[in-house]
């Protein structure tokens, strides 16, 4: 249920902020190791920030900046100042500015101005204490919650990543505590800054990573924005070329920038020197005159002025990009984005806001126990490791050959598919003995009124295990044979203990599975809540007027499932303390490193500076308030979803024509023995396809229908055949069409990518070994950044997931009856 109305108001001042670095070579460093280099060390040179507020626009040209070693020093010191001055304005109470017009609302109004919900007797005047504005009728427990927030956001792009480490070890050292969320002991998803103001008063300094919600880079997202949304960007500049140029990422020499010496040049450096190290790419002849053009337009002197144009375009872009991001959420959703860390918090509360469902927390520890041991991801794996296509649209067509062709299968927004489903709400227990004698899962329907979770034990009988060795039934996490580390493996053992959702098991039961004993069940009271919001997002995109907002609602859809998979348990809590002991402390409350590594939950510390240390705890309580059993319930309906299109459309149509070469979550790559995939699509599929994306006239005469509708599948070439695909294991294949290859290889920069070719994939498929590459990246330490070297494996022929046959292309999924004795 919908708690936060307080976040419904604006907050009233956001600060957006951004820092550039020299990158200065290192010849030799203590961390470096036999496949590890690192090159450069990143130093602060300058900042910048724009202060906005939500009452005058003519405050909001409050843009700061500095350049010099001491930028980071600088940057507390400015930031203090502008954070006390802010604090006396959030602080003030002015009275009320009634006027009769509100004196006429005020009478009339029927719905609390907060809650919406109907007003009674304990109706009062809200108002804003710092305008005197008044803002409507509300019930007096909503008008006391809907107080003026006593923190300041202060958005960073990547603050995680990057800027959070240029100050954060200098910011830990002044007076006041800081307080993190950490990810780990060294990456911070948001930390608050308690500023000391006046006696016993504080103002927070809550810094926030913009892209933990938008996702993208400040690039690709101001090339989203309408020309008159930069708002802030024509404050600053009025003058019309001035700002057409602007509204777009500038281009800057990072690697050229090794010395403080190089902001004296007095020429724009040539373009080869911008050439970007980090993506292994020189910039275009189109982007080095549009550099060209801004040093002269605003009559450039030194390198020093074009960085400090630069880096107040970005942060102008930011503040424009950001404040379009709030005005966006408020418009539909009446919610500030600045009061949350990230899209997954503020779309949950956007659900719950739209939908006004009640979410029952779970207060068995038994029941959250077993619907944990259930929550198993999407699967990937490759079950068929090399394809080559035959048919008649290809050149080198064969007829000799049997016709082959290779599909790959996209389904469209699959877990937003699964959200509209019936999901659980409440009423949650365990079934007792009598009841689980006499519970029969097939006579239950899918949308029946109750569902339930189980425990059971299958049996995976032999005679299934060819027709089901593509893609068994029931993956679980565990160690495959001869491997380390528990992954995701579709496998054909017997499943013992197995925690699955009724429907999915439904889809089990049959295809063959054999139910030999049911251990637990789960009942619960369900519904389709969240069709309605996903769907309400998925029209609102069809109706969308700009990329930006286009965007917008497809990332509220895909962020509130994260939400639900949220595991309390993995969170770690880790302080930056500046003091030793603290001898005058009376309340015993004082965060101290003395007091915090004697505590018994003490876990590591890492010193960062002379007077700062990083101290890690481990959790002394953990609060289940997440709703896990979404989560649970859209995983396992996705998987049945997946299966149901594989096993009672694609194989009963194709029977033993077909084989699964690749799946991952949402997708499937097919090698199709018939006389036309396309034609077969049209005249028997075409109810389970969206083929929007073919051509308008495309030579196969398929209509264009279905489009973006969620469960459907797509054909993700959009009718362009692909020739050959080559996988050597999950994240890593690669396909070939008559104009391009496609290749993947996860945790490899994307230069690296564009000089392997598909050739290299299948010299590694039929010869083993390994190909390595070196991957340039930022990483930091002790959060000092550094860029380096790694040369890293990105291909090799290992898969512990499948047993690899011996032509190294066949593969048989562990557990198969054939194979028993090998394993």
């Amino acid at each position: 249920m919908f708690k936060n109305f307080q976040r419904k108001q604006d907050i009233p001042f956001v600060i957006y902020a951004d820092f550039e670095t020299l990158l200065v070579p290192i010849s030799s460093n203590e961390f470096d190791t036999v496949n590890t280099t690192y090159n450069q060390r990143h130093v602060p040179a300058a900042f910048g920030y724009n202060i906005v507020s939500s009452f005058n626009d003519n405050d909001n040209k409050r843009y700061r900046s500095y350049r010099g070693e001491d930028c980071v020093a600088k940057f507390i010191e400015f930031l203090t100042q502008d954070v006390i001055e802010i604090y006396k304005l959030l602080t003030k109470n002015n009275p009320i500015i009634f006027t009769d017009k509100d004196v006429k609302d005020f009478r009339n109004s029927i719905k609390c101005t907060i809650c919406e919900n109907l007003l009674l007797s304990d109706r009062v005047r809200d108002h804003c204490p710092i305008t005197g504005k008044y803002r409507g009728a509300a019930h007096r427990h909503c008008n006391l919650q809907h107080r003026v927030p006593k923190f300041i956001p202060i958005f960073f792009h990547n603050l995680s990543g990057y800027d959070c480490h240029l100050f954060v070890k200098k910011l830990g050292e002044i007076p006041g505590q800081i307080k993190i969320i950490p990810k780990t002991k060294e990456k911070y998803i948001s930390f608050s800054k308690f500023i000391p103001v006046a006696n016993n008063e504080y103002v927070q300094l809550r810094f926030l990573d913009s892209f933990n919600f938008l996702g993208t880079s400040l690039d690709r997202l101001a090339k989203t924005m309408q020309i008159e949304d930069f708002i802030n960007l024509r404050l600053h500049f009025s003058d019309n070329k001035h700002f057409s140029l602007l509204t777009r990422k500038g281009i800057y020499p990072y690697d050229y920038m090794t010395n403080w010496k190089c902001y004296e040049q007095q020429t724009l450096p040539l373009k080869c020197y911008f050439h970007n190290s980090l993506t292994n790419e020189d910039i275009s002849d189109d982007d080095y005159n549009h550099a060209k053009t801004v040093w002269n337009c605003f009559n450039i002197n030194n390198l020093g002025e074009y960085t400090d144009l630069y880096l107040k375009t970005d942060v102008l872009l930011l503040t424009d990009i950001f404040q379009n991001f709030r005005k966006t959420c408020k418009q539909y959703y009446k919610l500030d984005p600045a009061f949350y860390i990230t899209t997954p918090s503020l779309s949950f509360d956007a659900m719950l806001l739209k939908t006004g469902v009640q979410l029952e927390l779970l207060t068995d520890l038994a029941i959250v126990k077993m619907i944990q041991d259930g929550i198993r991801g999407g699967l990937c794996m490759c079950s068929h490791r090399y394809a080559r296509a035959n048919h008649k649209y290809m050149p080198e067509y064969n007829s000799v050959k049997p016709d082959c062709f290779i599909a790959y299968l996209d389904c469209n927004n699959l877990y937003g598919y699964s959200m509209c489903q019936y999901l659980p709400h409440s009423n949650f227990r365990f079934l007792n003995e009598d009841e689980l004698i006499h519970f029969r899962v097939q006579n239950i329907e899918d949308n029946a009124e109750w569902g339930y979770i189980l425990e059971v034990d299958l049996l995976y009988p032999d005679h299934l295990h060819n027709y089901h060795n593509d893609l068994p039934f029931c993956p679980e996490k565990c160690i495959p044979p001869g491997g380390k580390t528990k992954k995701l493996i579709a496998n054909l053992y017997n499943k013992y203990n197995y925690v699955i959702h009724y429907v999915h098991l439904k889809k089990c039961l049959e295809h063959g599975l054999i139910l030999r004993k049911i251990h637990r069940v789960i009942t619960f009271k369900q519904s389709p809540y969240l069709k309605e919001y996903i769907e309400l997002n998925t029209q609102l995109r069809q109706k969308a007027k700009s990329t930006f907002e286009q965007d917008f609602f497809k990332l509220l859809n895909n962020s509130v499932f994260g939400k639900t998979l949220e595991n309390t348990e993995k969170r770690v809590t880790v302080h930056l303390v500046n003091q030793w002991s603290d001898k005058t402390n009376k309340t015993n409350k004082s965060i101290s490193a003395e007091r915090l590594i004697a505590n018994p939950y003490f876990h590591s510390s890492t010193i960062l500076t002379e007077n700062l240390v990083a101290i890690q705890m481990k959790p002394d309580q953990i609060i289940l308030d997440k709703p896990i059993y979404i989560g649970f319930t859209v995983l396992d309906l996705s998987k049945s979803h997946m299966y149901n299109f594989h096993y009672n459309v694609i194989k009963p149509f194709y029977h033993d024509q077909v084989r699964l070469c690749y799946t991952d979550t949402d997708s499937f790559v097919y090698e199709i023995y018939t006389n036309d995939f396309y034609c077969d699509l049209k005249y028997h599929f075409l109810q389970y396809f969206d083929s929007s994306n073919y051509d308008n006239e495309n030579e196969f005469a398929i209509p264009l229908i279905n489009k973006k509708i969620p469960g459907l599948f797509k054909d993700e070439m959009g009718g362009k055949y692909i020739s050959d695909f080559v996988g050597l294991r999950s994240k890593l294949y690669s396909l070939k069409t008559p104009n391009t290859v496609i290749k993947k290889a996860k945790g490899i920069k994307s230069y690296v990518l564009r000089d392997l070719d598909i050739t290299d994939y299948e010299s590694i498929l039929l010869d083993g070994g390994v190909i390595r590459r070196k991957n340039i990246m930022f990483k930091s330490l002790k959060h000092e950044i550094f860029t380096q070297t790694v040369n890293k494996i990105a291909l090799s022929s290992n898969d512990d997931k499948r047993i690899i046959l011996k032509d190294k292309i066949e593969t048989k999924a562990w557990g198969h009856s054939c194979m028993m004795g090998k394993q």
